[in-house]
């Protein structure tokens, strides 16, 4: 499970061929657990968003720890901005779908109720499995021989 998680680094700029549920699904666990120590770093360290909203508010500053995790935190998000995409744009290519769905479904999230059926619409997406055999975007990443055998 871990080369499917960190597969999407290896493949950053690929946005041909298909990816499958494990290799989404892998990197999607990997961002939480990141976070989630990201975070509890941060809390740990006496890190509050009280502390943030009051220091906002006079204008004070935030302090050594809050600066260096907000900083850590979007290093981490640019870092892996492109191998997202990308890996989304691969799973839908193994749904048979555009990779500009992406787009679409992220368009359609910034609309009020309508972001919240999109967001599920796309969730189920991602947890359906891919085309069987060969599709317009490449060979079936479960089975890559076995398309080819009855050609």
């Amino acid at each position: 499970m871990l080369e499917h998680m960190i597969l999407p680094f290896y493949r950053y700029t690929d946005f041909h061929g298909r990816s499958r549920r494990k290799e989404f699904w892998s990197f999607a666990v990997l961002n939480v657990l990141v976070m989630a120590i990201l975070v509890s770093l941060a809390f740990s360290t006496g890190f509050s968003h009280r502390a943030l909203i009051q220091h906002a508010e006079f204008a004070g500053s935030l302090g050594i720890a809050t600066i260096a995790f907000f900083a850590i935190l979007g290093m981490y998000s640019l870092a892996t901005l492109v191998p997202s995409v990308a890996v989304n744009v691969r799973r839908l290519h193994d749904r048979d779908m555009s990779g500009w769905w992406c787009l679409a479904f992220v368009v359609l999230g910034m609309v009020p109720v309508i972001g919240w059926v999109a967001s599920i619409f796309y969730l189920v997406m991602m947890v359906l499995p891919g085309t069987p055999g060969a599709n317009r975007f490449g060979e079936d990443p479960r089975d890559p021989a076995g398309s080819q055998m009855f050609v």
